[in-house]
């Protein structure tokens, strides 16, 4: 019964991340604008990530293994959001004239 269990819910995050990994995608070539476009990367790569390594923490058995997803998400959790914000600031002051972009967006 329990590994029934833990076969759902192993299930379940790894469904879950894979639905918010191909929204990120989809929003990449949807969005127009580099912002909107690193907003849906970024989501995609804490929130989609974290689900799928928390899918695969439950499906292991070794306690040594489950570590090293942990490292990892651990790992992702503070890059991912930190270099998603620091390309958005060299976006920001790079672009001379963001809001004619804005503008292009709304027509």
């Amino acid at each position: 019964m329990i590994e029934w269990i833990r076969f759902v819910l192993t299930a379940l995050f790894l469904l879950g991340g894979l639905f918010i990994l191909i929204s990120g995608v989809v929003g990449q070539y949807r969005f127009r604008y580099v912002l909107n476009r690193m907003h849906a990367a970024s989501m995609g790569d804490s929130l989609g990530l974290m689900l799928v390594m928390l899918g695969l923490c439950i499906s292991q058995n070794d306690v040594f293994v489950i570590l090293k997803y942990l490292l990892t998400a651990a790992f992702l959790l503070l890059t991912s959001p930190t270099s998603g914000h620091l390309i958005a600031r060299l976006e920001i002051a790079t672009n001379e004239h963001p809001e004619k972009e804005m503008e292009l967006m709304q027509k």
